[in-house]
């Protein structure tokens, strides 16, 4: 459907045109006929029963980013949907959908007017808020046309986190084809960027930065004024991270860890919907505007699709970054309580991620979509450590305090209850829209590791218990993966059980739940 003009795509008007870029919720890599139903759309996931453990209320905000004011969590995601949580696990809608009568705006389709007209949309993609100096909250919001990278984005303030919200200035646009650009070249979506999905920042030193980018030319960095919240002149589209040549990589999101002193660059590669292989992944650097890389020493910058193959080649940067969590499954066994396959997700991504000083968590924050369930999506929420290597290790399943417990638990886990049989996951490094289910695989008390599969399907090695809750497991020609252990809920068998989580130097991440 597209045709090469002076270097610069053009695009059919078809409506089955593929898209170029990425733009959230469904509007990112199918034909641009295709649409996916809002946040507000998607039902309760039905879980088993809960006894006397912990309980969650779920909500749809799609691509959530995450701030924390006193005591209470909000998110804000696309379609301008926002929900707030003082627990990460009960939450609450504040708003949601592009309209006159959205509370964050007095009037959001007058507010943003000039928006929408560039980008020729009635709606928004992923929004970020941040609190500066000035007590005052600036939220960073898009909007993209949907079958090409004309976007806009640009900054609003409150004085309330809920708003509402008065349009200060757009800062960038994207997508003017045949047209000097922000750096003051042509237009080219191969290298430049499309202008969604930002998240701004503080470096560790005080510098205010902003990150954003989807597809298209990639991810991109801009160094801001924390006085007024826009970019500092003479930057262009700013310095360019990862992607380009129509990669199919967005949501990026960077967490410095006083742990480590590194700063994480999260993201998510693939496409967003069921059927898109959405997966998140994560590079780092020690300073915030890079080089960004992963545990090989691959630069990101480097990492984009072949311009020789088809659009959204992924075969090219599927073997980068350090990957976290793609699709999965628990598989449920027969003696198991509730019904259905078990509990895992479909394409989970466009993450943010929050450090508290208080407690020294992290956690992970993340839509994701479900097994049999299509394009239903809900928010959830992971806690994550940093292993021995410096890298983030996300927990197997959904955060819930151990103080949820009906009982009383114990957080350090000792070494004589690590042995025994586990579910275990092994993410790969693929860009796959097929799911991992679990296999059962026995950590014994004298340190092997065995499973009852044989073949390809076979897993060998020894696990060796470290200091600090770590775990390190030799799975032969697999590799070596540094851990964490950690007690968590589990919602299939509804009992919080010990679990680990760890990484390979090539990015490989892998998951134990240990069996009742």
């Amino acid at each position: 459907m597209q045709k090469r003009n002076s270097g610069i795509f053009s695009f059919s008007i078809l409506a089955t045109a593929l898209l170029l870029s990425a733009c959230n919720d469904g509007n990112n890599s199918p034909p641009a006929a295709v649409a996916y139903p809002p946040a507000s759309a998607a039902p309760p996931v039905p879980l088993p029963p809960e006894q006397g453990g912990p309980t969650f209320t779920n909500v749809g905000v799609h691509d959530p980013s995450v701030i924390k004011v006193a005591d209470t969590y909000y998110v804000f995601g696309s379609h301008l949907a926002a929900a707030k949580s003082t627990d990460l696990m009960h939450w609450q809608q504040v708003a949601d959908g592009v309209n006159s009568n959205n509370p964050l705006f007095d009037d959001v389709l007058t507010e943003l007017q000039e928006t929408f007209a560039w980008a020729q949309t009635d709606t928004l993609w992923a929004t970020d808020v941040i609190q500066l100096a000035d007590g005052k909250f600036y939220m960073y919001y898009n909007a993209c046309k949907g079958d090409s990278p004309r976007s806009a984005l640009g900054v609003a303030v409150a004085d309330n986190i809920e708003g509402p919200y008065v349009n200060k200035q757009i800062l960038l646009k994207s997508g003017m084809w045949d047209e000097i650009s922000e750096d003051g070249t042509i237009y080219n979506a191969q290298i430049h960027p499309n202008v969604v999905d930002p998240q701004a920042f503080f470096d560790k030193n005080g510098k205010l930065w902003l990150v954003y980018g989807s597809y298209s030319g990639g991810l991109f960095m801009l160094e801001m004024d924390p006085a007024t919240g826009l970019t500092l002149p003479g930057q262009g589209y700013g310095k360019h991270l990862m992607g380009g040549n129509h990669s199919r990589i967005e949501g990026a999101y960077v967490l410095y860890s006083p742990d480590s002193d590194y700063y994480y660059l999260f993201s998510s590669f693939g496409g967003l919907d069921a059927s898109g292989a959405y997966n998140m992944r994560v590079a780092r650097a020690s300073a915030p505007d890079g080089p960004y890389l992963d545990a090989l020493g691959n630069d990101m910058a480097a990492v984009k699709s072949d311009p020789a193959l088809p659009l959204f080649d992924d075969a090219s940067i599927a073997p980068f970054g350090q990957k976290i969590m793609g699709n999965h499954l628990f598989v449920r066994s027969s003696d198991e309580p509730g019904t259905g396959a078990g509990s895992g997700y479909v394409s989970p991504g466009h993450n943010s991620a929050y450090f508290d000083a208080a407690s020294g968590q992290y956690f992970l924050l993340f839509h994701t979509r479900f097994p049999g369930l299509g394009e239903q999506h809900q928010l959830r929420v992971h806690q994550f450590f940093i292993n021995k290597d410096g890298w983030p290790v996300v927990a197997p399943h959904r955060y819930a305090p151990l103080s949820s417990a009906s009982t009383e638990l114990n957080a350090t886990i000792s070494e004589d209850e690590v042995a025994g049989q586990y579910k275990f996951i092994n993410h790969g490094k693929d860009i796959s829209a097929s799911i991992k289910n679990s296999q059962l695989i026995t950590l014994s008390a004298d340190g092997s590791v065995s499973s009852a599969a044989s073949g390809s399907d076979s897993i060998s090695g020894s696990w060796h218990f470290g200091t600090e809750q770590q775990i390190t497991l030799n799975l032969g020609d697999d590799g070596l993966y540094e851990g964490v252990l950690s007690r968590q809920w589990h919602e299939t068998p509804a009992q919080f059980v010990v679990t680990f989580s760890a990484q390979s130097t090539q990015g490989v991440s892998v998951w134990g739940s240990k069996l009742p």
